[in-house]
């Protein structure tokens, strides 16, 4: 079977390659995005592989099965990017990997919190340059703060566990309580009660119609003056304008952002001798007490290791008929 790939970078086929040993696929791979215009690169592949900012949209999947193309294999856990009802209609099978290192996202929302306090990206700055002054430096002691989690899956859960370990109060918000989590010490609550009541909130949850700028003017306006916001699920959960307006005001204390609405234009991207058009995140990073990583949460080997190997075997279970554990259909959501 001939695969395409769309959104390809560099450790894209560092990892891939060595996986694919054991499977013997032909890949092809293409750096550019997949849009209603390359889709026109695909040639002779039953499969495509896709990428958090590739747009699977109706006329795409059109195209795509006037291709001949069978299935779709997302190498992420989010499927917000593609149309699944449009994908069905055209007899495209969709499957994703759903949970990968869950530990390496989590560990960085606690990477960019700690960050964020200590300010060790302004010391290890201040001190290259000579400058060995404490002061502006101050954070505070996490011990003891108040933890909010929205979203308890895999990395949510991962991300929830380690807070516990920093002596955390953990507070939880999800449609379904996790039993483990209670018995570990996490309580759960109203969303509205875990934003009034948290000096730190970490989002876990995915994009959908019911999240997206979860965070936005009301749910802002009862959370605690100077809280710290931290987002590595979807961009898309952020209401980045209104998100602004409270840094200046000083209700947002800080913010740390592994995902970003509009990153499809800038992130993955070296775009170091080129001007910013994005006005919104150019106005970010101006603040001081803003921590911008471009999607790199999921970026630990354990975790590319274990997408390469699930995405080939969820093309293998394909080729060979077996039952698709981690397909994504309209009717499993």
């Amino acid at each position: 079977m001939k695969i395409t790939f769309f959104s390809t970078q560099p450790y894209d086929r560092i990892f891939f390659e060595e996986h694919n040993k054991k499977f013997g696929y032909r890949i092809e791979y293409f750096e550019v995005p997949l849009t209603d215009k390359s889709v026109n690169l695909i040639q002779d592949s039953e499969a495509i592989c896709v990428f958090v900012n590739d747009h699977i949209t109706p006329p795409v999947t059109e195209q795509l099965a006037a291709k001949g193309i069978k299935i779709m294999a997302l190498r992420c856990a989010g499927f917000n990017n593609v149309d699944l009802k449009s994908a069905a209609q055209h007899g495209i099978r969709v499957v994703r990997v759903p949970a990968y290192s869950p530990h390496a996202v989590a560990e960085h929302a606690v990477a960019m919190i700690m960050t964020l306090n200590r300010k060790t990206h302004k010391a290890y700055n201040r001190v290259r340059d000579q400058n060995f002054s404490l002061h502006g430096l101050i954070g505070f002691d996490v011990f003891g703060k108040t933890v909010g989690v929205i979203g308890t899956g895999n990395i949510g859960t991962a991300f929830c566990n380690i807070m516990l370990g920093f002596g955390c109060r953990v507070l939880a918000y999800d449609i379904t309580e996790d039993e483990s989590l209670v018995q570990a010490g996490v309580i759960y609550q109203p969303l509205r009660d875990v934003l009034s009541a948290s000096d730190i909130v970490s989002l876990h949850c995915p994009l959908n119609k019911n999240t997206h700028h979860l965070i936005g003017p009301e749910n802002i306006s009862i959370m605690k003056k100077g809280v710290m916001l931290i987002n590595t699920s979807r961009g898309g959960l952020i209401n980045t304008r209104k998100v602004i307006k409270a840094l200046k005001s000083g209700q947002l204390g800080a913010l740390g952002i592994d995902v970003y609405e509009q990153e499809e234009t800038l992130f993955f991207h070296n775009l170091s001798e080129q001007i910013i058009a994005d006005d919104t995140i150019a106005r970010l990073m101006t603040f001081p007490n803003v921590l911008i990583t471009s999607h790199q949460g999921f970026f630990t080997q354990e975790a590319m290791h274990q997408i390469a190997d699930t995405t080939l075997g969820n093309l293998k279970a394909y080729e060979e008929g077996h039952t698709l554990e981690n397909e994504v259909t309209i009717a499993g959501l």
